[in-house]
């Protein structure tokens, strides 16, 4: 998973979210504070095409990560989701996407297999101790409504290592109407049990 553009004070808080920092030229029409995590999505729906433009900005330290995706399979699992996942570099400085599909709770994180489209390539930056992920994704089956996950954890060696297994970790999953802004929780059955693969592509 950034000095900002953002929406209209009254819109902003109408949907109940907190200011964060977005990149310059970049405003969404809706946004909320997702429940876990202390992460935050930003997002603008067309629905001509069923495509979301997305902004997941999550908090987390320059050696950790955080990713944000849609479960087309499973509701409330991290398994069979299509994430994106950011980190910095090995050099400290350049944030990485990497855009796969969770086909367990240890996968193979091969970058590019994810089950719904990406018309343009996800991009992340690293500022103020949070990461933000923009991305724009086709809904799956032109549907406003998805089971929506996200997560953070920390790095080792280079490497994504697990996350908590209890508390806001086991949380971080929800069913977001991107056309309404209504949002409701689900039960969560999903643990990471070892650590993921390098996440680099």
């Amino acid at each position: 998973m950034a000095a900002l553009v953002l929406f209209a004070a009254a819109g902003a808080a109408a949907q109940g979210c907190a200011p964060g920092n977005l990149q310059p030229g970049r405003s969404f029409e809706r946004c909320a504070d997702l429940p876990e995590l202390g992460a935050s999505l930003y997002w603008t729906y067309h629905p001509a095409n069923g495509t979301a433009d997305l902004a997941f900005r999550a908090p987390q330290s320059s050696s950790g990560w955080v990713a944000w995706g849609i479960n087309t399979e499973r509701p409330s699992s991290m398994a069979g989701s299509s994430v994106f996942v950011a980190s910095l570099g090995g050099d400290g400085g350049s944030v990485s996407v990497l855009a796969t599909y969770l086909e367990s709770t240890s996968p193979a994180l091969a970058n590019g297999t994810l089950k719904l489209d990406v018309p343009v390539a996800p991009l992340a930056e690293y500022a103020a101790g949070a990461y933000t992920v923009y991305v724009t994704v086709a809904l799956p089956g032109n549907s406003t409504q998805q089971n929506t996950v996200w997560q953070a954890g920390p790095l080792s060696a280079g490497q994504i290592a697990p996350h908590p297994i209890a508390g806001p970790n086991v949380q971080s999953t929800m069913v977001l109407d991107f056309l309404s802004g209504g949002k409701s929780t689900a039960l969560p059955n999903f643990v990471h049990r070892r650590s993921l693969r390098s996440f680099r592509g």
